[in-house]
């Protein structure tokens, strides 16, 4: 795994978490329709991290056995 992979699924996340916030904030406002988005978002996000931490720990075992 490069670090272009990880740093990219990084990016990924971070802007999920943005998309996420924007419908967090409008479902406080009374905005249904936003919470089952803000849900669904924090469902993929939890998906992202979990493939992002498998990287990492692929990544970092491909580098042991490298050394």
């Amino acid at each position: 795994m490069s670090n272009d992979t990880i740093v990219s699924a990084w990016n990924e996340i971070k802007t999920l978490v943005e998309q996420i916030e924007v419908d967090v904030t409008k479902n406080a406002n009374g905005n249904a329709s936003a919470g089952v988005r803000a849900r669904k978002g924090l469902r993929t996000l939890k998906s992202k991290a979990a493939e992002l931490t498998k990287v990492t720990i692929e990544a970092e075992k491909s580098r042991k056995s490298d050394s």
